[in-house]
């Protein structure tokens, strides 16, 4: 690879971890290059002075295991085909649509993860403490954009986002005017990544739109109810212009959570502080003498509605590593089950002959 291609690559987030993954591939007649769009059987990857439609090899098209921000190996002749996915840095994940526990990976390789919410009605505490949690899941840094800060002032909304999200930086947007925009631009220096997520109709087109200083992509109005139209329809990765990159996604109004229960202690790390206070090291925070979460509900100073989203968030981890288990087993169960079978029928064929 020339000096040119390197730094062609390095405006993508190219580094020396994903150059030494390359490296030890042994696919030979293979380019680095990373995942742009999913169009569903077509994915666009951005290599080195090309973008071709690539499809997905045979190893790697069952599983279907890319997502928008992969850095893959592709072979570019005949046809483009991409060949193998690289270890990834960070992947914000959720758990797939279905009865199976699988997961689902919207973003891949990101370092910032843009939460969207917009200073309207559609202005939700409880998602925004979801958004949070998959947000340290996935080991990106998370960052507020408050939009649609010329409907209204900006200040009572970010006075409440202090109090589930002490430290985590806030800016305060306006698609409309422009205003806020250069303050999220600076995140956005050289080769690093952010993804952005959020709710239907909270302005994250028109927000990728003025990053990007053009129309790129479609935006709606904003319905007679106050709730905008989400218009992306597919997962695609943006250059901004003087650095930086940013991944779109259609709207998220309930991601799903992925394992990962840690996460919980960095966004409710004030009930994780009062649980350490409490009397019994396995207190349920219910009934028991001397819990320090009780008596903060009692007396005002813990939100109850924010214990119930910790509540809710921990069942639903809980659920996840429950079915995880249950599959695991089902998986060990049908592998003795065929290791039996096969040494019953090797008995068989072996009394035939004997």
């Amino acid at each position: 690879m020339n000096s040119d291609d390197r730094a062609e690559l390095e405006e993508l987030g190219w580094n020396e971890r994903f150059a030494s993954a390359f490296d030890a591939l042994v696919d030979e007649g293979v380019e680095p290059g990373r995942l742009a769009a999913d169009y569903g059987t077509k994915f666009l990857v951005q290599l080195a002075g090309s973008a071709p439609l690539a499809t997905l090899g045979s190893a790697l098209r069952e599983a279907r295991l890319v997502a928008v921000g992969d850095w893959v190996a592709v072979r570019n002749a005949p046809d483009a085909e991409i060949r193998a996915v690289l270890p990834r840095q960070s992947a914000i994940t959720r758990e797939a649509p279905g009865s199976e526990t699988a997961a689902q990976v919207i973003a891949a390789n990101v370092d910032l993860v843009f939460i969207a919410t917009s200073a309207d009605t559609d202005f939700n505490l409880r998602r925004i403490e979801r958004l949070l949690t998959v947000a340290y899941q996935s080991g990106a840094a998370p960052v507020i954009v408050l939009t649609k800060v010329d409907l209204n002032s900006a200040d009572p909304f970010e006075a409440e986002l202090e109090t589930i999200a002490a430290g985590v930086p806030v800016v305060a947007v306006s698609g409309l005017t422009g205003a806020g925009i250069e303050a999220v631009r600076r995140y956005l220096s050289r080769g690093k990544t952010a993804v952005l997520v959020g709710s239907s109709g909270v302005g994250k087109s028109t927000l990728i739109n003025r990053l990007l200083g053009e129309d790129v992509l479609r935006t709606a109005g904003v319905r007679k109810s106050g709730q905008g139209r989400h218009t992306t329809s597919h997962r695609q990765l943006l250059k901004v212009p003087g650095g930086g990159l940013v991944i779109d996604t259609p709207g998220l109004r309930e991601i799903q959570l992925w394992a990962g229960a840690e996460a919980l202690a960095e966004v409710f790390l004030d009930i994780e502080e009062l649980a350490l206070r409490c009397k019994f090291t396995d207190c349920r925070h219910e009934t028991e003498p001397d819990c320090a979460v009780v008596t903060a509900l009692e007396g005002g100073t813990l939100d109850a509605s924010r214990f119930r989203s910790y509540r809710k968030l921990q069942r639903e981890l809980r659920a996840i590593e429950v079915k995880a288990d249950v599959r695991l087993q089902i998986e060990e169960r049908r592998k003795w089950k065929l290791i039996h079978k096969t040494v019953k029928q090797h008995m068989q064929v072996k009394r035939r002959w004997d």
